[in-house]
């Protein structure tokens, strides 16, 4: 029996070989687009949940207010948090401190070595962390001073090798560390991803060694020096609210009357390990977080074309169900029961669904590499020997058996042999009514999807073309020197001066950060002098040098720009319009020539800067500080005016060789490294657009299903009405009117849908579009002229045959 139906399916595929093809594509395509989505959603989701116990490790979160409003929120927060939380609350089993060291460099001999996220970790790290060693014992590798763990990669590319346990390495020439352990390289599927762990321990006894063991010097007591990663380990079915509130106690008693003192307070909450990457981007993340929006959204498109690939199976079956009706009469005629028909034209899903999934195996097997450039993630080959992508691949295969070929094969089977056999093919208003819904449904989902492209790539395009309120163009930007002495300041201003003395460099400028880069020194208690403690508030602070102002061409809206010319100046400072405000001024000019005090020192208001994006558009404009730091250790800005480009590199290069000789030669060119904030948002505009053009093609494929199944349907009326006169435009009209009705119904569906997802969508964005009626018009056009395309194969074929040949028909 089961040969019987696998022979007759099998012939069915060649009888009507354009349809097979069309169907099996249609198929295939949306499985492939599934399933690469699929990947990228399961990549995304993955992230720590290698961890042993990854359910019970938090991170701890610090929220900074002033007068009662939410001011910043760090990632990264006080020292003190994890070591006291940790000796008070008894539902922790254990915590670990991790902190950014900076940049090292280390002398190989033959060359020097940069060495990027180089972090100082507490004892328990590999204790909490399911971080994979290859050498040292976990419970001891940070256990004394000036120890260390390397990376496998960061092992072998400075020895050779990873048999280094009791060697020695030599950070920036001046701080010796002895090997301790050496780990396997992070995955990329988790957030923290150094190279070299330094002990937590070696910090602290330097801190407390060059301020005569002052116990305020220990970082444990630190409640007011944000930039510690703090990690908890709860107990095993510990509530994280419980202890959440154990914290505010704790806090009161350590740091509330400090923070009462400046009108602030500190509110510190837990993260959920596994939740880190996708719902959270804050203050000195260890690297670049995920947009949970954006993955289930993507999730969502995956199963919209999924299920239009599938529906647009059911509409060409059903297309062919008249060409199918003396079959199905016959064998009933003859004896065949309506349970064998069922599992005739399953057996036939299934194949069409099984030459489907070995096409798509085939074309995610070819479409990896460039699924990979378009997205910016790194699925590999290596997932089809991962048990969970068979799963879901038999999954699929299943779960489209039973949905593409229920419909089918319930309503086939159905046909009556009397009625089929005399001519006459019964067609529902029911069942009129199901073809037309899963029409209508394929094109709302078409036009939501590409409604959601038109709306991103505009998003996109307005951030690009928006004035940043500074001037990035042809500067390169040289990274600071690492090895440095007594003798830096001065060999800053030769080099600069050096520099300027090459006709292709128009400028040099020095800065703490630069445009396209979160600010990273955040300072809180600043406030007029006039005023009392509890007046201070956070600004973000940019440490820059004389030329900064000129070089990035910023607007000064009231004051002066910083200058040599005034003796006082290192005691000067610019506010931007946002910190101007903050600081209590309505009008620019109040501000210029007050006092405010920093820390304790204080520092004349020279001018107030227009505000300018030192951030993508997706951030709002931040309180800025530009403060003057003649002898800042930061970023080299050097504009050119040439485009030999290759040439200014190479003359900036052999400067820096000789003022700075043991550090790399390191550069970037700034308008690259500013758009690069857009590459997320770029890529996902990509993605949404290419696996909406896959959804529109599907939902095409499934309208011409119907169109073939309609003009099927009216032959005979096509037929009379032209030999009553009508003319074949005639007959088109009233053929596209039926269709253009169900595209106007998916229409009115798709409207509200869309703007209420794109409403959403942009709130994550500071600048942002306004929400027009052409990003629903033109859409709705264009899947307009799609469809009539698309549906005049059938309609054109059917209004231009002879009346005579469409009368004769059965």
């Amino acid at each position: 029996m089961i040969k019987n139906y696998l022979k007759i399916a099998w012939r069915n595929l060649f009888k009507n070989k354009a349809y097979s093809v069309i169907n099996i594509g249609g198929l295939a395509i949306g499985i492939t687009a599934c399933l690469l989505i699929l990947q990228y959603v399961a990549f995304e989701t993955s992230y720590e949940n290698f961890h042993v116990d990854g359910d019970k490790i938090y991170r701890v979160k610090q929220d900074r207010y002033n007068d009662g409003e939410l001011e910043t929120e760090w990632a990264a927060g006080a020292f003190a948090a994890g070591f006291h939380f940790k000796e008070r609350i008894p539902e922790i089993e254990d915590y670990v401190m991790v902190f950014d060291a900076g940049d090292v460099v280390i002398d190989k001999g033959d060359e020097t070595l940069k060495i990027q996220d180089v972090y100082y970790s507490g004892e328990s790290f590999f204790n909490i962390f399911s971080y994979p060693l290859i050498a040292g014992e976990k419970q001891t590798i940070f256990a004394e001073p000036t120890t260390a763990a390397l990376s496998e990669s960061i092992a072998k590319k400075i020895f050779g090798t990873t048999d280094v346990i009791g060697k020695t390495i030599n950070l920036n020439g001046n701080s010796e560390y002895r090997i301790t352990g050496v780990y396997k390289d992070m995955p990329t599927n988790t957030q923290l991803r150094p190279n070299i762990l330094l002990s937590y321990i070696t910090f602290k006894e330097r801190m407390l060694a060059q301020n005569d063991q002052d116990p305020n010097s220990n970082p444990e007591n630190w409640w007011f020096s944000d930039g510690c990663l703090t990690y908890l380990k709860l107990k095993q079915g510990v509530n994280p609210v419980t202890v959440e509130n154990k914290f505010v106690p704790i806090v009161e008693e350590l740091a509330g009357e400090f923070l009462r003192q400046y009108n602030s307070n500190a509110v510190y909450t837990l993260q959920p390990l596994t939740d880190i990457h996708l719902y959270s981007n804050y203050m000195m993340e260890p690297n670049p977080t995920g947009d949970g929006k954006t993955v289930y959204l993507l999730l969502g498109i995956a199963f919209f074309i999924i299920i239009l690939a599938w529906v647009n199976y059911i509409n060409l079956a059903t297309a062919r169900a008249i060409g199918r009706a003396k079959e199905v009469g016959v064998r009933k005629a003859v004896g065949s029961h309506r349970k064998q028909l069922i599992v005739q034209f399953f057996f036939e899903s299934g194949l069409f669904n099984a030459l489907a999934l070995i096409m798509a195996f085939g074309f995610m097997a070819l479409s990896i590499p460039a699924f990979n450039r378009l997205s910016g993630q790194t699925l590999s080959y290596e997932l089809f020997a991962r048990d969970d992508f068979w799963i879901g691949f038999i999954i699929l295969f299943v779960v489209g058996v039973f949905l593409s070929g229920a419909y089918p094969a319930f309503v086939l089977s159905s046909f009556r042999p009397v009625e089929v056999l005399k001519g006459k093919m019964v067609s529902t208003k029911q069942g009129g009514l199901m073809r037309k819904s899963l029409v209508v449904f394929q094109f709302a989902a078409s036009l939501f999807l590409l409604i959601g492209t038109f709306a991103v790539y505009e998003q996109i395009q307005f951030m690009r073309k928006q004035s940043l309120g500074l001037s990035i163009d042809r500067t390169l930007v040289v990274e600071r020197p690492i090895v440095t002495d007594s003798t830096y300041l001065g060999k800053m201003t030769a080099f600069k001066e050096t520099l300027l003395k090459h006709p292709s460099v128009t400028s040099v400028a020095t800065a703490s950060t630069v445009p396209g880069q979160p600010v990273g020194w955040n300072a809180g208690g600043i406030k007029l002098t006039s005023e009392d403690e509890s007046a201070g508030n956070q600004y973000r602070v940019i440490g820059v040098d004389y030329d900064y102002i000129d070089q990035f061409d910023i607007k000064l809206i009231a004051g002066r720009k910083f200058s040599k010319d005034f003796g006082a100046d290192p005691q000067a400072v610019i506010f931007n319009r946002a910190g101007m405000k903050q600081l209590g001024f309505k009008n620019p000019e109040e501000a210029v020539g007050k006092r405010i005090d920093f820390w304790g020192n204080q520092y004349d208001i020279v001018g107030v800067a227009e505000n300018f994006h030192q951030e993508s558009l997706r951030e709002a404009y931040e309180p800025l500080v530009i403060r003057l730091m003649p002898d800042v250790q930061g970023y080299f800005t050097i504009r050119t005016n040439t485009d030999n480009v290759a040439q200014t590199i190479a003359q900036v290069s052999t400067e820096w060789d000789k003022f700075f000789p043991g550090n790399t030669y390191e550069y970037f060119f700034l308008d690259d490294h500013f758009n690069k904030q857009y590459r997320a948002d770029q890529q996902f505009g990509q993605v949404f657009g290419v696996f909406t053009g896959l959804a529109i093609l599907v939902a095409c494929l499934g309208l011409f299903g119907l169109a073939s199944f309609t003009t099927l349907q009216r032959t005979k009326e096509i037929g009379i009405r032209k030999v009553l006169g009508a003319s074949v435009l005639g007959v088109l009209k009233l053929l596209y009117k039926e269709f253009a009705w169900l595209l106007v119904l998916a229409f009115v569906i798709a409207i509200p849908i869309a703007w209420f997802t794109i409403h959403n969508w942009l709130q994550g964005y500071a600048f942002k579009i306004s929400i027009h009626w052409a990003f629903f018009v033109l859409p709705f056009v264009a899947i307009l002229i799609v469809a009539l395309i698309t549906v005049s194969f059938q309609t054109i074929k059917a209004a231009t045959v002879n009346p005579v040949k469409s009368l004769r028909t059965e």
